[in-house]
């Protein structure tokens, strides 16, 4: 008994390509769509590993044991107030490493000069600032010099990033002034973009004792930065507000600055769900373009089908020719969007400046996805076409 004819994988493959290497035009239009689907799909799982990347790298070189205190409300409404002694009892907590604070200095404001109308404050804030401030909460100066314990006594202030930006002073130096509570300030320092505690971006900073003599500052703290031990995070918290305020702790609130960048985070990998689900309509377009190319394909072969049968082909061959070639094309789109995506991932990673991410689930499951919607895109066509008699195909104009 003779065995049944069969078509090697290698045979398959070879036999599918035909159709694609006769129409390469039509085939590269429909791998197209395939392509930009998985691209796009890529695309936005690997930026958002990107982010995430980056997020875990500025956390670990940030730290996440850093904790601010601040004034909450009083059981009236009202706006509540941390004691001047503040500062040192939270120093006396054993696993607290570094304490430092900052004040607002109401109704104080800062211009470029003494001729901007007093309306016109550009939103920015002034705060008194202690001389440890920079080391506590992980800032630097993109250029001049931080507060010290002489010019902290004096009419010097340190600006913030976007700050010294709207106030147009863009580096310091010695000839750098800007007109603050009704006085001329010299600028010593510009500081760079802080993480950690964003208000400063948006503030000049002047010394406690400065602001004190100058400013009639009160010496009540607004906001308390607390480093501690990574391991008594949690401990220390929970006896932040009673140690700032013992006798009202239900009038502080206590935040930890690191949990805001990784919010953030969660926002985003919302708007990357949104994103992933128009790369699936995407591809979902794509594959109705295989499907559709695949049965004008066996509409257009029938003399080949009919011939082939004719020469002994079974209509489990031309089942298995319809197949790989829709398999063949899905492929070739998956693969294309795959380095695609991965391309443009690294290019905006690189913009970013974060670390380019693509994890390989994403590709392999895009590649996986790509012959699942291949395989199903041909499962007509190929069916329709080895059912076609061969006496009709041959005979079909």
């Amino acid at each position: 008994m003779t065995a049944p004819s069969r078509l090697r994988p290698a045979d398959a493959a070879r036999v599918g390509a035909v159709g694609l290497r006769t129409r390469p035009a039509r085939a590269a239009l429909s791998a197209l769509g395939i392509a930009i689907g998985i691209a796009a799909m890529i695309c936005v799982v690997g930026v958002a590993s990107s982010s995430r990347a980056s997020l875990d790298r500025q956390l670990a070189a940030l730290g996440t044991n850093l904790l601010r205190v601040s004034p909450g409300q009083t059981l009236l409404g009202g706006q509540a107030h941390l004691p001047a002694a503040a500062v040192p009892m939270i120093g006396r907590i054993p696993p607290v490493t570094a304490v430092t604070a900052t004040a607002t200095l109401p109704n104080v404001h800062v211009y470029r000069s003494d001729l901007i109308p007093p309306y016109e404050t550009g939103l920015l804030a002034v705060l008194a600032a202690r001389t440890d401030l920079p080391a506590t909460v992980g800032a630097h100066l993109a250029s001049g010099a931080w507060l010290n314990q002489a010019t902290a006594r004096y009419p010097a202030v340190v600006l913030g990033a976007a700050a010294a930006r709207r106030l147009g002073v863009p580096r310091a130096n010695p000839a750098a002034q800007v007109w603050l509570g009704g006085q001329w300030f010299t600028v010593t320092g510009v500081l760079r973009p802080v993480p950690l505690a964003p208000e400063l971006d948006y503030a000049a900073l002047v010394g406690w004792p400065a602001a004190t003599t100058y400013l009639r500052f009160d010496g009540h703290p607004i906001t308390i930065y607390t480093r501690t031990r990574d391991d008594a995070v949690t401990a220390v918290a929970a006896v932040l507000a009673a140690t700032a305020n013992p006798q009202n702790p239900n009038e502080v609130d206590v935040s930890r600055p690191s949990d805001a960048l990784a919010a953030k985070h969660a926002t985003d990998t919302t708007l990357t769900g949104l994103l992933l689900g128009l790369g699936a309509v995407a591809l979902l377009v794509g594959g109705v373009g295989v499907a559709n190319t695949m049965v004008i394909s066996v509409l257009e072969r029938r003399p080949e089908i009919g011939l082939r049968r004719a020469l002994g082909a079974t209509r489990g061959h031309i089942r298995t020719q319809f197949l790989a070639e829709s398999l063949l094309l899905s492929a070739l789109g998956g693969l294309g969007g795959a380095l695609l995506g991965i391309a443009v991932t690294a290019g905006y990673a690189a913009s970013q400046h974060w670390p380019a991410v693509v994890p390989l689930r994403a590709s392999a499951g895009g590649l996986l996805t790509t012959l699942v919607i291949g395989a199903t895109a041909g499962l007509y066509p190929a069916w329709r076409a080895a059912r076609m008699p061969p006496t009709d195909a041959l005979t079909t104009p």
